[in-house]
């Protein structure tokens, strides 16, 4: 295995066009916990959406959990993001679905095909996020904070080796913020490496960890105290 389960350099991010971040130089070792900040539209969501593909790196270096993002084929990306488990700010739950056949679904789509091996691996990722008493319900049966709670349970199904999660708490109220991140550093604890975009400060002070900072185009590493 690499040291580094991400290195970028020189990397210059554009969206049609136009540069969001320009000279991105940053190594990511395995089970690190990263938090991405910076106000709307300095350029964390464009970040993360190259790591996983759907933004097209054209300019520098960029390897992440052994795929180069600069000749990435459009056929490697299903490859790529079983390897990345991504947890979106909306959940992204199907809403006509229990959870259990919400992870059902994904495992089915990459792959997965012996019943009994299916079902105690969402056993097993239900249990390790607190949710696996509820495996029957539907999405709107369940609170926000459940919700993602299911979604980052989804993100561990094919056992990631890098965890992106994109604004993960930015529909929750401060308490159950506290909850799912509490989720999240426990996934890091276990050994996970997560790469997570925020803009809630308070969260970066209840659980203080390297932090990375959008702002005039560029992303640079900034001393906790000083966010």
């Amino acid at each position: 295995m690499s040291e580094h389960i991400l290195s970028l350099k020189n990397v210059t991010i554009y969206q049609e066009n136009k540069v969001i971040l320009s000279q991105v130089n940053l190594e990511v070792k395995e089970g690190e916990f990263i938090y991405i900040i910076g106000k709307t539209g300095t350029g964390k969501s464009s970040f993360m959406k190259t790591l996983y593909g759907d933004l097209p790196l054209t300019e520098g270096t960029g390897n992440i959990v052994g795929y180069n993002l600069l000749n990435l084929k459009d056929k490697d990306i299903p490859y790529l993001r079983r390897k990345i488990g991504i947890v979106f700010q909306d959940f992204q739950l199907l809403p006509d679905r229990s959870v259990k056949e919400n992870m059902l679904f994904v495992l089915k789509a990459t792959g997965w095909t012996d019943a009994k091996v299916i079902q105690e691996k969402i056993d097993d990722v239900l249990d390790k996020v607190g949710m696996k008493d509820l495996a029957n319900k539907m999405p709107h049966q369940l609170s926000g904070g459940e919700q993602q709670r299911v979604a980052i349970a989804r993100a561990l199904l094919n056992d990631p080796e890098l965890i992106l999660a994109d604004e993960p708490t930015g529909n929750l109220d401060p308490q159950t913020s506290v909850e799912v991140l509490s989720v999240l550093k426990k996934i890091n604890d276990n050994g996970k490496t997560v790469i997570m975009a925020t803009h809630d400060y308070a969260l970066l002070m209840k659980f203080p960890s390297k932090t990375l900072k959008c702002e005039d185009n560029t992303i640079f590493e900034v001393v906790q105290r000083t966010v």
